[in-house]
């Protein structure tokens, strides 16, 4: 059976390829571009945050988030899931791992939980589906932007507690400066920018990734350096594997549940189901370099985000395709 290259697209691909790359070069020559060099990889990698964002801001139109506002049962379920639900299931476990060896490992599946959704993916698996489009590109969007905010407000319950890893008045500073002016500065631009960016969208999507590849390197050449996955057994990354896999099927099996018991319709059903499961890596990758800047844990923090990320892909694709097979030949022509 042939994939259709929408769902080829989003499987992984050359980016998932170019993560393990980052990863491979920064276990083989750790240090490149490190504090001191001519060109500061640092300095490189917090101009690039900010530009990404007023790029992500600009590709926003106002007009559009506004249309779909009406559908706000189906919006207010799916930023539900994806800031408040993930987060919740994953404090239940909490007072086990409590001051134990493995409390840094449940910290790092909890910063997974306080992610945003996806955007590109979620929207093109939706349409695969035959779900709620406009619903879709509301939520993919507009998650990013309240991410920006909860996600470093949940993990500042925590981290405050560990200065070395966690400043959280100099996290605030830097989170306004990389990434909360850039994106309110992309927004006002859209009116005038706006087609500039959607006639640029693969360029913009390149420097975006290109992006994450360097805080990925940068991220895993601190970790190798100071030898912060020696401490870290392989059954402790096989079992943290399994948990970030059992995570998406509770949230998606209970999405499913709650969806048909609120009696949404099949398109509005999909759209939930798509965008309040998933979790996006490229958001992630940015929240370790802006919340982890200064310390040596961002690379063990990015580990349960690139699994979750690659299995949902794996994953979601397949429903998606399962559920385009059941979409009438009409409607399916009929929303080309």
């Amino acid at each position: 059976m042939r994939i259709p290259s929408p769902i080829k697209r989003f499987m992984p691909d050359g980016f998932i390829s170019g993560i393990l790359l980052m990863i491979l070069l920064a276990r083989l020559i750790p240090g490149i571009g490190h504090e001191g060099s001519f060109i500061e990889l640092s300095l490189l990698i917090k101009g690039g945050i900010g530009l990404l964002f007023f790029f992500y801001g600009l590709k926003l139109s106002p007009e559009n988030l506004k249309k779909d506002l009406s559908n706000w049962r189906l919006h207010l379920l799916i930023q539900l899931i994806t800031f408040l639900v993930f987060p919740l299931l994953l404090l239940v476990f909490y007072p086990f791992f409590k001051e134990s060896e493995q409390e840094i490992l449940w910290l790092a599946v909890f910063f997974l939980a306080a992610l945003p959704s996806t955007v590109s993916s979620s929207v093109v698996m939706v349409s695969i589906a035959g779900g709620n489009i406009p619903s879709a590109i509301f939520n993919a969007s507009i998650s990013g932007v309240i991410g920006i905010l909860l996600t470093p407000a949940w993990m500042g319950i925590f981290l405050d507690q560990q200065a070395e890893a966690f400043a959280f008045s100099e996290v605030i500073r830097d989170l306004v400066i990389q990434i909360l002016i850039p994106v309110t500065i992309g927004l006002f631009m859209h009116r005038y920018w706006g087609s500039w960016a959607n006639r640029h969208k693969q360029r913009i999507s390149l420097f975006d990734k290109s992006v994450i590849l360097a805080i990925v390197y940068r991220s895993f050449s601190d970790s190798f350096t100071n030898g912060i996955f020696s401490s870290i057994p392989a059954s402790a990354l096989l079992v943290l594997s399994g948990g970030v896999i059992a995570l998406f099927f509770v949230v998606f099996e209970g999405t499913k549940w709650l969806t048909g018991l609120m009696h949404f319709d099949r398109e509005d059903r999909i759209t939930v189901l798509f965008c309040g499961s998933k979790k996006s890596l490229v958001h992630g990758s940015v929240m370790v370099g802006v919340l982890f800047a200064g310390s040596t844990l961002g690379s063990l923090f990015l580990v349960p985000v690139m699994i979750y990320h690659a299995f949902q892909l794996f994953y979601i694709s397949l429903v998606a395709r399962k559920y385009s097979l059941e979409i009438p030949y009409q409607q399916q022509h009929s929303q080309r």
